[in-house]
């Protein structure tokens, strides 16, 4: 079995609806979003995917959430935009992105809103 794992980040604004405290109100983060994917069958070059199209695909993704008031996005309209709920939002898109790459699967995604303070979402 083999795993990888890349990080990017990106900078964006939310608040916490229905959230009595000072995260209630609009304020901003440095994301900091790490991707572990795994899988047990290499390529033909001895890679389980090559690590420029694993950050391309995730600084695709992160494109959508950069510099952006996240509560206005339609995935979040329904859902708080909580390091929880960004983390799966991520780990989705990527499954789609990635979705050509029959020899891998995203294991987790994990978020970090500062440097001591974290979420991932994974499925089992």
């Amino acid at each position: 079995m083999f795993r990888l794992k890349v990080q990017d980040s990106f900078s964006s604004a939310h608040f916490l609806r229905n959230y009595e405290g000072p995260c209630e109100k609009l304020h901003g983060h440095n994301w900091k979003v790490e991707v572990v994917v795994e899988g047990e069958r290499l390529n033909e070059l001895d890679m389980l995917i090559d690590f420029k199209e694993l950050k391309k695909a995730l600084k695709e993704t992160l494109k959508s959430l950069d510099h952006r008031l996240l509560n206005d996005l339609p995935y979040f309209l329904e859902v708080n935009p909580s390091s929880e709920r960004i983390a799966q939002y991520i780990f989705q898109d990527l499954k789609k992105k990635l979705s050509l790459y029959t020899n891998l699967k995203i294991k987790e995604v994990t978020v970090f809103e500062t440097e001591k303070a974290c979420a991932t979402y994974f499925e089992p």
